[in-house]
């Protein structure tokens, strides 16, 4: 704890949910980057390649997944405590930055299709699994 923030009157435990609320941020980050980066690969083996198109959608959630498991883990592990709880929210928060860039860039409305529902349970459901592998790593 340093000087500024014992003057500002902050307790520990705010200054700890501060750092926490960084790290899950910090996961957030790190799992839209390794998405843009699995999903360019993506994109350029489906250019350069024979491979279908068809295979769009389940390697999407496929990396969709990946990448929030590791963000998530990254973040809990650095955390140290509810591992489920702090990865549920980097999934939730990924997929809301994710709706939300879409529909800036795509200037499309939101439509809640069944893809879409699996997306959302498998962001919610790898950052949580995430969150515990990252609380439980040394």
């Amino acid at each position: 704890m340093n000087i500024s923030n014992i003057a500002s009157g902050k307790k520990i435990e705010d200054i700890s949910k501060d750092k926490s609320s960084i790290k899950i941020i910090k996961g957030t980050v790190i799992s839209i980057i390794l998405s843009l980066i699995l999903l360019t690969i993506y994109a350029a083996l489906l250019s350069y390649t024979s491979i279908s198109e068809n295979t769009m959608v389940p390697v999407i959630i496929t990396i969709t997944g990946i990448s929030i498991l590791i963000g998530s883990s990254i973040s809990s592990m650095h955390i140290k405590k509810q591992g489920m709880l702090n990865g549920a929210l980097v999934g939730i928060i990924y997929m809301l930055t994710i709706y939300i860039l879409s529909s800036i860039f795509l200037l499309s409305s939101f439509e809640l299709t069944t893809n879409s529902i699996i997306m959302i349970a498998v962001g919610i459901g790898t950052g949580m699994i995430g969150g515990v592998i990252g609380v439980n790593m040394k």
